[in-house]
């Protein structure tokens, strides 16, 4: 829950949606706009703390100020 809490307070100013999708076997996939941003099955590893929201900024928000913590 900690990628998504981040992405929505860095990016609330920006995300137009964000939906939590409960799987099954350890399931743990970010998806953005139909793009795989992050696959917990192709990298065979959870998510180190704030590499999903690094991935987010690499890829979506390169020309956007996060909202101020």
């Amino acid at each position: 829950m900690g990628a998504a809490r981040d992405l929505v307070h860095d990016y609330q100013h920006i995300i137009a949606d964000l939906a939590l999708v409960m799987g099954s076997k350890g399931v743990f996939d970010v998806v953005v706009d139909g793009r795989t941003l992050y696959s917990k099955h192709e990298t065979g590893r959870h998510a180190e703390h704030g590499e999903v929201l690094a991935l987010f900024r690499e890829h979506y928000a390169t020309d956007v100020t996060p909202y101020e913590r």
